[in-house]
């Protein structure tokens, strides 16, 4: 069977959760499937022509932003002319399904990540298209793929369909200590610390989170995301930059140094208020942390009810300030559990292959 994987960045994955995603499916089923994986040319030099025992395809497009939506249509027009399955992950061009399904015999399974849509940084239009691509992709896919059981809920209150629940994998995290470079780098892994690593964006609350470290004074707070890339990320950094137990890092690609700074915090805090099953989340409770995440159902339903949950700066304040060790340490257990069961991706890669 030949399968299209589109919507990415491409490989090798050097973007964020659909690339790793990709990456592991790849490794997984190049010998059950013949895979091509579609590449944005624009961001990558060296065009490599296989990867992981896959087909690389390359379109002279970005996969993100307002390019996306054209990045993810000229590759399901490429990919129809040899492709048996298509995986779009993302909804940016599925607008256009009616006329693939309208032409095409083809089987198309679309992951429909979170509700896009519903993001504080898009617009009016950019919102209303968003979700009209979601219905698109809803509608006139053979399968949907939803992330979170709260998505999947979603989708069977809004649209009445069915889907299939597919998480994500955490299992490439390790644990690591942290070495005498690194620690002379960063002197204050040395002392208790929360921790969160994530974009800088509204959504993702790091003005709750900044707000309520204000008040504690014996627990260090380490945020490593792109604080220069927006007005928001910047005002925080100003704002937050002269405390001495507050250290805001710019974004870490090295993923043994990032592993070496978030496997060893005391806290792990998750701000995302928005999406499916999160990425840096399941990572987290793979490597056995425990999280206090913001109370949205995504979160609730990816650690199964059984992490700490805050909605407000007061509120985390004062569940930081109660918390009881041995909490922490059952908190532990229970992440590490979870994600043992569920996020691993011999799972994630075997539940793909069968819709396959």
């Amino acid at each position: 069977m030949k399968v299209a994987i589109i919507g990415t960045v491409g490989l090798p994955a050097t973007y964020g959760g659909w690339e790793t995603l990709v990456d592991h499916l790849t490794k997984k089923l190049n010998n059950q499937f013949d895979i091509t994986v579609f590449c944005s040319g624009n961001r990558y030099e060296k065009k490599l022509e296989y990867y992981n025992g896959v087909k690389l395809e390359y379109i002279s497009l970005d996969a993100n932003g307002v390019q996306s939506i054209f990045y993810d249509v000229v590759s399901i027009v490429k990919a129809l002319k040899f492709a048996d399955t298509l995986l779009i992950l993302g909804v940016s061009g599925c607008v256009f399904l009616p006329l693939v399904k309208l032409f095409s015999g083809k089987k198309i399974i679309v992951n429909i990540d979170g509700m896009e849509w519903c993001r504080d940084k898009w617009g009016k239009f950019a919102k209303w298209f968003l979700k009209l691509s979601e219905s698109m992709a809803i509608r006139f896919a053979d399968i949907i793929v939803a992330d979170n059981k709260a998505i999947q809920n979603y989708i069977s209150t809004e649209y009445g369909k069915p889907s299939q629940f597919i998480a994500y994998g955490a299992d490439h995290v390790f644990k690591e200590n942290i070495n005498t470079e690194i620690l002379a780098q960063y002197p204050f892994l040395k002392e208790k610390y929360a921790f969160k690593v994530c974009r800088i964006e509204p959504e993702n609350n790091i003005h709750i989170i900044l707000n309520a470290f204000e008040g504690i004074q014996n627990i260090d707070l380490v945020i490593i995301g792109n604080w220069s890339n927006s007005d928001y990320g910047k005002s925080l950094k100003k704002k937050y930059d002269n405390y001495s137990h507050i250290h805001l890092i710019e974004p870490i690609y090295d993923q043994n140094v990032l592993n070496q700074i978030r496997s060893n915090c005391y806290i792990y805090i998750h701000g995302h208020s928005a999406g499916g099953t999160n990425p840096s989340l399941v990572e987290a409770m793979y490597l056995a942390l425990p999280i206090f995440a913001f109370e949205v159902i995504y979160n609730i339903e990816t650690t199964q009810n059984r992490a700490k949950y805050f909605n407000s700066s007061h509120d985390l304040l004062n569940q930081l300030i109660s918390i009881e060790p041995s909490e922490l340490e059952m908190m532990s257990k229970a992440m590490k559990s979870i994600a043992d069961s569920n996020y691993v991706w011999e799972k994630i890669a075997n539940q793909y292959a069968a819709l396959f």
